[in-house]
């Protein structure tokens, strides 16, 4: 029996469609691309998201609670933004200046401008830290290097934004790359803290070697989350994308430039919400558990998070106030509080005092108050400081509307001697008054060949002074009472 050869035929490999990221991908050909959305479903749908941009990237290995939820119109992804929308709620990766942080003349790098709605976020940025790579020079030759890390005092050069006074700053990492012995000159790399100054670190350097250094250029590599990497734009790209839209209409140059403020929240845990939820927390209510729809692994109280729909915008940032294993048993509480983002000097002096019972629980000073306080601080919402003028105002009014009142508006030719002398006392024209009327009845009465002291006349003219001194009363009383009420009315506003 003649041997049987068995020949194996290699396995045909199906080609796989060589799919190119989204990571790689143009910003401008993402937001074209397909739709990227939460949607209400019975069960768990299995979907690969590691594709999918900005906040919703791998949301599907987020701890489900439920995947029921009542869908509603309002908000938009983040890229398919409006464009007037997209604008107010990004940010740009810009070279040289913008609002979190500046840089000197001759220093270059990433810088991360925010504009409008984005500026919220700023000082979150600025707590991420800073990455710095840059030549230093040394004014002698050394034999060994040094090293400088963690907190480290320093005060601002000579040419610098802020107050000079004495700051601690804190140094995470720093390594020298290269050192050339020959022209003293070494490659140092640095991450640190926001506010700390590459120059006066470059300075204590020296000092801690014995032989004098100075910085001679510097690049910031990292910016927060940014990097030089991440799509840095210049000035002249923002004026050509601007012209490009003006002139004919075309968005994708715009939508380059601008990145949509999730971007700079993707470091942060997420905590997803239902649409229904979005209102009240954007008024200012705690995130509530029967609002959650999915969470994120390792979750600890007093941890930053970020709060976000099922089209991935971002609604707010929160303190957690349950971890993740709470979540997952609970089926009610208040699982975080929104963020605010600080008080200002006083305000914050003001808490401390309370705290250490030196004000009471309004802010209120007591007995144990420094006299200092007492005397520099104002407080504007004291209803003393703003109740005693009204009252006065009101009190009075009553008084200068009758004295308005009695005035007679004539006697144009008097003008200048009115201003000259002072106005009459309103009693004195009264008496003035009385004197007129009887003047002018008693002539009238000798004018019909009567005397001014007949009994008949007499009692007639009493009965009509009285009258007349009534309706004149009454008259007074209805205008006082006028105007008292628009004064309530004024006052209860």
């Amino acid at each position: 029996m003649a041997d049987e050869e068995v020949v194996i035929l290699p396995k045909k490999h199906k080609k796989k469609k060589e799919r190119k990221s989204l990571q790689e991908e143009d910003i401008a050909e993402i937001q074209h691309a397909e739709e990227f959305l939460i949607k209400p479903e019975s069960k768990v749908a299995q979907l690969d998201t590691s594709q999918w941009p900005l906040l919703l990237k791998n949301f599907d290995k987020l701890n489900v609670r439920t995947t029921h939820y009542t869908p509603l119109p309002c908000g938009s992804n983040p890229l398919k933004r409006e464009i007037g929308d997209y604008i107010r709620t990004g940010f740009i990766n810009l070279e040289k200046t913008g609002h979190s942080g500046t840089l000197d003349p001759k220093v270059t790098g990433c810088l991360i401008m925010c504009i409008e709605h984005a500026t919220r976020l700023v000082k979150s940025q600025q707590s991420a830290g800073k990455e710095y790579v840059g030549i230093v020079w040394l004014h002698n030759a050394i034999e060994e290097g040094t090293q400088l890390s963690r907190a480290l005092f320093q005060r601002p050069p000579l040419i610098a934004a802020v107050k000079r006074q004495l700051q601690v700053r804190t140094i995470y990492k720093s390594k020298m790359i290269e050192y050339d012995p020959e022209r003293r000159l070494g490659i140092f790399w640095v991450i640190c803290e926001a506010g700390t100054y590459i120059r006066t670190l470059c300075v204590h350097l020296g000092l801690l070697l014995g032989v004098g250094s100075q910085m001679q250029e510097l690049r910031r590599v990292r910016s927060g989350v940014m990097s030089e990497k991440d799509n840095i734009v210049t000035m002249h790209d923002v004026l050509d994308a601007q012209w490009l839209y003006d002139n004919h209409k075309d968005e994708s140059y715009l939508r380059r430039v601008v990145y949509p403020l999730e971007k700079l929240l993707t470091s942060h845990k997420r905590l997803v919400l239902k649409d229904s939820a979005v209102n009240a927390i954007c008024y200012g209510a705690k995130i509530m558990l029967p609002g959650v729809l999915r969470y994120e692994d390792g979750i600890e109280v007093n941890q930053e998070i970020v709060v976000i729909t099922t089209k991935g915008e971002a609604i707010c940032m929160a303190i957690v106030l349950m971890t993740t294993a709470v979540i997952s048993t609970c089926d009610h509480g208040i699982v975080a509080k929104i963020k605010r983002w600080g008080l200002g000097p006083k305000a914050s002096q003001k808490k401390l005092m309370i705290k250490q019972g030196l004000l009471d629980k309004h802010g209120k000073p007591t007995d144990n108050t420094p006299d200092t306080w007492k005397q520099e601080y104002i407080d504007y919402s004291d209803s003393v400081l703003k109740t005693t003028p009204l009252v006065a105002e009101v009190v009075k009014a009553p008084q200068v509307v009758s004295e308005a009142v009695k005035v007679p508006k004539r006697k144009r030719e008097s003008e200048s001697e009115s201003d000259e002398n002072p106005p009459a006392a309103p009693q004195l024209i009264k008496k003035e008054k009385k004197k007129n009327k009887k003047d002018k009845k008693a002539k009238v009465a000798l004018e019909h060949g009567g005397e001014p002291g007949d009994g008949d006349s007499d009692t007639t003219k009493k009965k009509k002074e009285e009258e007349e001194e009534e309706k004149e009363k009454k008259e007074k009383k209805k205008k006082i009472f006028c105007f008292e009420g628009v004064e309530q009315r004024f006052w209860t506003r």
